[in-house]
């Protein structure tokens, strides 16, 4: 009996015992990694000179772009812009920002997020446990990828962080999180990578490590650094409607880019010239591919690397240079870390056979990005008299159009031919001499066409009504 109550009593004792030692043991001690890694973190302060009213933009920022509200805020920004306090008008203000960033190489590099410095007259650094300011450089920056390496002159040789491998990083992983979230500077959040190759909207090369250590406004340009002190991202966006979800930049594409940043270069990509989207099920089906995979060419812009390789519109691309392409944000960052004047062999999906095309690339840029826009048809622009624009399919809805069509008259001069002939603000042009116009280009090709006339008709529909209104095409004298 004693016996088996000695068993039993030992038994117990593990049982309370074996799980208190196994929590200790597997959570990780972070302190020398903390300590050791935010010596070569900055606490990163921004100033920028601003004008207009700081309360209609403080509004005018919480409203989206295109919401039925964001005309109000403007106009509301532009009001007391204008017509505020005697001395405040239009006035230039410091505004002020926060982020942070690690130093790279011992003279004074330092990285950061393109978006903590972008704009800023003046950034300024300072280090753990010390008060002292430097004034910092901005050596390069890149908004695509939102980086930029800063530059302080210093005397002595700084501690510096050292990039790994996030390829390798799993899911699951202890990483620890360092920065100055709300100025509180130096802190310190632990968790783990939740996910990688996140796409979240925040540019074309999104690529995001998703963690769970808590990441704050001010993080920014911090780095996620792995067990073993290396930087394996860097902390750039936060779920605002999540508790503690976050994103970096993997370190194995920012290194890339910050090896020519911190050499003062302009980062140079690939472009092809095509727009691209990625492949549903049903295109699959539809194009007779095994599976929803590569990037479908949508438009192929005339004259680019892509149309001059013989490249068209409904081809798939399927792999870069032997690579497989898995989507259009697969082609984008595969020909985005070639350099420009590489060639790229594409294998194409067309009429149900692989086919290989060479293209020579160009460089993507602001230029060649506009090119591929299309003309915006919905810019006003005047024609005898009237201020007119192209009608949007919400604007014909409105006016009880039939189909998207004509030309809407935003405004006309009263001391024109138009409005002593009776045009009025939104009327909407059908047709100019019998002739459809849906573009202020197709309005004065007709009338060009047409000046020995002497006169233009217009067809104009007008509160459900069609009605025909002539003007001179010769000022009176």
């Amino acid at each position: 009996m004693i016996r088996q109550f000695v068993k039993y009593t030992i038994a117990l004792s593990l049982v309370l015992v074996l799980p208190v030692l196994a929590h200790a043991n597997g959570l990780p001690v972070f302190t020398e990694l903390a300590a050791t890694a935010g010596k070569s973190v900055v606490f990163i302060s921004t100033e920028k000179t601003a004008t207009g009213n700081p309360h209609g933009q403080q509004f005018r920022g919480q409203v989206p772009e295109g919401h039925q509200f964001r005309k109000f805020f403007d106009q509301f920004d532009q009001f007391f812009g204008q017509q505020g306090r005697p001395g405040q008008q239009g006035q230039p203000r410091k505004q002020r920002g926060q982020g942070s960033g690690f130093v790279i190489t011992p003279d004074g590099l330092i990285v950061t997020n393109y978006h903590v410095i972008d704009g800023a007259d003046k950034v300024t650094v300072k280090f753990q446990d010390d008060t002292k300011e430097h004034v910092a450089t901005v050596v390069g920056s890149d908004k695509e990828t939102d980086l930029a390496v800063i530059k302080i002159d210093v005397k002595k040789q700084l501690p510096v962080l050292h990039f790994g491998n996030s390829d390798a990083i799993q899911v699951g992983e202890w990483v620890i999180a360092i920065g100055n979230p709300y100025g509180l500077d130096n802190t310190v959040t632990a968790g783990i990578i939740s996910a990688k190759h996140r796409i979240i909207g925040a540019g074309p090369f999104d690529n995001f490590l998703q963690t769970d250590a808590s990441i704050n406004p001010g993080n920014s340009g911090g780095p996620l650094i792995n067990m073993q002190g290396e930087v394996i991202g860097i902390n750039t966006a936060i779920n605002a409607n999540a508790e503690n979800i976050g994103f970096a930049i993997p370190s194995t594409q920012a290194a890339k880019i910050i090896a020519q940043l911190q050499e003062g270069k302009t980062v140079k990509r690939g472009w092809l010239g095509v727009t691209i989207q990625s492949v549903s099920e049903n295109q699959a089906k539809a194009l007779g591919l095994k599976a929803p995979t590569g990037a479908l060419i949508a438009s192929v812009a005339k004259g680019q690397p892509a149309d001059k390789a013989g490249v068209k519109q409904g081809d798939v691309v399927l792999e870069v240079n032997g690579v497989t392409v898995a989507d259009n944000n697969e082609l984008l960052k595969q020909i985005a870390g070639l350099a420009p004047g590489q060639k790229a062999r594409l294998t194409l999906w067309r009429d149900g056979k692989r086919l290989n095309r060479t293209v020579t690339l160009g460089q993507r840029g602001d230029k060649s990005m506009a090119e591929m826009k299309p003309k915006a048809p919905n810019q006003t622009a005047s024609v005898l008299g009237m201020s007119l624009k192209t009608v949007n399919e919400k604007e014909a809805n409105a006016l009880g159009l039939e189909k998207t069509q004509g030309l809407l008259v935003v405004e006309v001069d009263q001391a024109s031919a138009a409005a002593e002939e009776g045009v009025r603000q939104g009327d909407v042009i059908l047709q100019a001499n019998q002739r459809d116009v849906n573009s202020t280009a197709e309005l004065e090709g007709v009338i060009k066409k047409d000046k020995k006339r002497g006169a233009v008709m217009l067809l104009i529909k007008r509160q459900g009504q069609n009605i025909f209104v002539a003007l001179p095409l010769e000022s009176k004298k």
